[in-house]
């Protein structure tokens, strides 16, 4: 008989699984990433001007969420599983000086680098949390828009995630995001395993 995972133990093998990505994502991925990844999805790295190459290699995205609607001066910005930051650097970008954008990341390793790569932008205006996407830290009608890159996938209770998104999106803001869609549903044995989450 097959043990369904818990979604505490789906949590706690994602921190596992991408704490070691933080470290390096060189062959961790079936899709392309850094650079490659980053000039296949479209991203116009002129908007934002230089960004280091360290914050570049570190995207491991499967979209590119601001082809999905503008991101506009003044707004505030929330990124939903932000990994190592490239998104929230791009948001930033958009957002301009009056503007504010804020990551969270379940992972404490992936949170810190993305916290790391903001302070390496000198970039004002952004705060990382560890924090999970079915417990957002914030209050109610905060955000302007929410983006999110290949990370809701990864959540075990995806209806909680998608309550909570609503629940902290202003009336009228946008949620904009990038994941991983299944067509049909997985068999129990792969959806019981984690490979099935994070594979």
């Amino acid at each position: 008989m097959i043990k369904k995972l818990r979604s505490d133990e789906v949590h706690e093998k994602v921190c596992r699984r991408y704490a070691e990505i933080a470290c390096s994502i060189k062959d961790r991925f079936k899709y392309p990433t850094g650079r490659e990844g980053v000039f296949m999805l479209g991203y116009d790295l002129l908007v934002a001007g230089p960004i280091s190459e360290g914050i570049i290699e570190s995207f491991c995205g499967v979209g590119n969420p601001f082809r999905l609607g503008p991101v506009c001066p003044g707004e505030t910005v929330l990124d939903v599983g932000c990994g190592g930051g490239f998104d929230v650097v791009m948001a930033r970008y958009y957002t301009g000086p009056e503007g504010r954008v804020y990551g969270i990341d379940l992972v404490p390793e992936m949170a810190e680098k993305a916290g790391r790569n903001i302070v390496s932008m000198g970039l004002s205006h952004c705060e990382i949390q560890v924090a999970a996407s079915e417990a957002i830290p914030f209050d109610d009608h905060t955000f302007d828009v929410i983006i999110s890159n290949g990370a809701i996938y990864l959540s075990p209770l995806k209806e909680k995630t998608l309550r909570e998104i609503y629940r902290v999106l202003k009336p009228g803001g946008r949620f904009q995001f990038a994941d991983v869609v299944l067509h049909d549903d997985l068999p129990e044995k792969i959806a019981d395993c984690f490979d099935g989450w994070s594979g």
